[in-house]
């Protein structure tokens, strides 16, 4: 039964999946739409300002010692993965819809996941704290290193109205709460710490409320009907060969710089991932007034693929021996 469940959908993109179907048939229109975005605003604030409060300031300097491992992280996830985007796109675009494609190169931009790279970091026995650096620290630089790259990738690749006004909008948006939350972690860390199921909640709450309000747009502006069912296959199909071609590259790249197989696996979980919660926020922001629905579908589509393969390459490493970790 467990083997079968490994190819099941999660609980939470289960969710995501009925919020689509949600705003596909009762999507938030005329003075809704812009009570959705209010919220939606206040609960992504929320978000990091909670992760500000929990993440304690000795887990953002860990393991920056290793910089060899870290910096390698941080090439694959932000100048890799947009390079593989551009390559691929003479073989990729043809298969689905160029503003599908824009989101394919959007998630090629963004930053790495934090709580899943770590968990099955630590599942796979790899160097969890490396892990705990590598993800937090791509998660913050992320604020700026993505509206950057989404501006010089995706404007050149598709000539997208992305501005760079948006870096200040998502400082103001998601940067200012993580910095108030560390300003206060002295005095609520321990409170949010032990309330682990709140920022679950407001974690899944807000990418739920971000979905639902990009996508009540995304339909009110015909997103279904420009989209065809070939363009979706093709959208799996792209997001399938993207993430292979990381998870291929971060084993070769771990090998050929002699690392450990715990800093393999730490290479391999945080350099193949891309950030749900980073980016569907980000993606609100930096193409507002565009079909901001047609642009995250690619990036739930990675999502659920990196999750489900993830899941099944950490379960392999996690049977080796004990005491198997050394650079062979």
């Amino acid at each position: 039964m467990n083997r079968i469940t490994r190819f099941l959908p999660d609980r939470f993109t289960l969710y995501l999946i009925t919020t689509v179907v949600i705003a596909s048939f009762l999507p938030a229109h005329g003075k809704g739409l812009p009570a959705f975005n209010a919220i939606t605003d206040i609960a992504v604030g929320l978000l990091f300002f909670l992760h500000g409060a929990r993440l304690s300031r000795e887990a953002i300097v860990a393991g920056i010692t290793h910089w060899r491992l870290h910096s390698l992280i941080f090439s694959v996830t932000f100048i890799l993965f947009p390079i593989l985007g551009l390559l691929l796109r003479p073989v990729l675009e043809p298969l689905v819809t160029p503003e599908l494609y824009m989101g394919v190169m959007f998630l090629c931009c963004l930053p790495a996941t934090v709580q899943s790279a770590i968990a099955f970091t630590s599942m796979a026995r790899g160097n969890v704290p490396a892990a705990v650096c590598s993800a937090s620290a791509s998660s913050l630089l992320g604020i700026f290193i993505t509206p950057l790259v989404v501006g010089l990738v995706v404007v050149n690749a598709s000539n997208s109205p992305v501005s760079f006004d948006a870096v200040g909008k998502i400082m103001l948006q998601l940067l200012l709460p993580f910095v108030l939350g560390q300003a206060l972690r002295r005095w609520i860390g321990g409170w949010v710490h032990k309330r682990k199921n709140l920022l679950k909640i407001v974690d899944q709450g807000s990418i739920l409320l971000v979905v639902y309000t990009a996508f009540s747009e995304a339909v009110n502006e015909g997103l279904w009907h420009n989209t065809p069912l070939p363009a979706l296959a093709g959208l799996v199909v792209a997001c399938a060969v993207i993430l292979a071609l990381a998870l291929l590259a971060t084993t070769l790249l771990g090998r050929a710089m002699h690392f450990n197989i715990p800093d393999r696996i730490t290479l391999l979980f945080c350099g193949s991932k891309k950030s749900l919660a980073s980016g569907i926020p980000m993606a609100q922001v930096l193409f507002a007034g565009h079909a901001v629905g047609a642009i995250v579908l690619p990036l739930m589509m990675f999502h659920q693929l990196q999750l489900m393969v993830c899941a099944m390459l950490a379960s392999r490493f996690a049977r080796r021996p004990q005491g198997d970790d050394g650079d062979h």
